[in-house]
């Protein structure tokens, strides 16, 4: 295992791992609190169709990815609010539409499509150091906003209606905090492909509830199990020559039956 450290592309995954894990963890916790996970999955999903006309136009296809995920994050947001559209009726659409635009562009692109594999099912040893420069700008932005405005998003994740009573600039945190979903989105699908993402955004956190309750102590450790899930993927599948995304979630979904398992000896034992 040491002499794969001698590999750039190899400590290039470790580093990106761990900015992304703690990145994850934060945002899956704002998600989870405000039950936005089905939310997660449609943008997740809408990101084929940017992938799709990306390599069609001969455009870089994250960026389009990214273009496609904000604009269909945020059009869910103000379409619940200006139309009052149920979420789950406007996930649906942006659900279909980016799978459909996507799979109707990679047909019509000449030729076998570079790289599609690794958006889907995800490639954590093609991470670059420009990718872990994108990685660590968006860390710090994001880390930056939860400490300028911690308790407002706290409030608005758990009950956005009382804050926007009281006065808080909901609207504000809701559309920035739904465009870092969106971005945080595209730049872990080269992690873990569209088709694994939602492992990242949902079970650390759910296993940490488990453990604590505060939004603060549920985000803290979800970032250690989010870091060690990671790197246990990366180890296992570096080791055994398989793909290191799937142990990724293997490990997580692991971590997630344990916490069930000791949150239910607890609650037998407090009874």
């Amino acid at each position: 295992m040491l002499e794969l450290l001698r590999y750039n592309f190899f400590v290039y995954a470790l580093a990106g791992l761990v900015l992304i894990s703690i990145s994850s963890a934060v945002i899956g916790t704002y998600v989870i609190t405000r039950r936005l996970v089905a939310i997660s999955g449609g943008v997740t999903h809408a990101c084929f169709g940017g992938l799709g006309l990306g390599y069609f136009l001969g455009w870089n296809p994250i960026l389009m990815a990214g273009v496609f995920a904000i604009a269909s994050s945020v059009g869910v947001e103000w379409a619940s609010a200006r139309w009052r559209l149920r979420e789950d009726s406007a996930i649906a659409v942006i659900w279909a539409l980016g799978m459909a635009i996507g799979v109707l562009f990679v047909f019509l692109t000449p030729g076998y499509v570079p790289e599609l594999n690794s958006f889907l099912f995800g490639n954590v040893l093609t991470i670059s150091e420009r990718d872990l420069w994108a990685f660590g700008i968006y860390t710090v932005l994001l880390g930056a906003f939860f400490a300028w405005k911690y308790r407002q998003i706290v409030a608005c994740a758990f009950d956005r209606d009382f804050a926007r009573v009281i006065g808080l600039p909901t609207r504000f945190i809701s559309y920035t905090m739904t465009v870092f979903i969106a971005v945080g989105i595209v730049l872990t699908i080269r992690l873990v492909g569209v088709m694994l993402l939602m492992a990242m955004l949902s079970l650390p956190m759910m296993a940490a509830e488990a453990f604590c309750r505060s939004f603060g102590r549920i985000m803290i450790v979800s970032v250690a199990i989010s870091i060690c899930c990671s790197l246990g993927g990366l180890m296992i599948g570096a080791t055994a020559d398989v793909p290191c995304s799937a142990f990724i979630v293997l490990c997580g979904v692991g971590v997630f039956f344990l916490s069930r398992v000791y949150s239910f000896l607890k609650s037998r034992k407090e009874a």
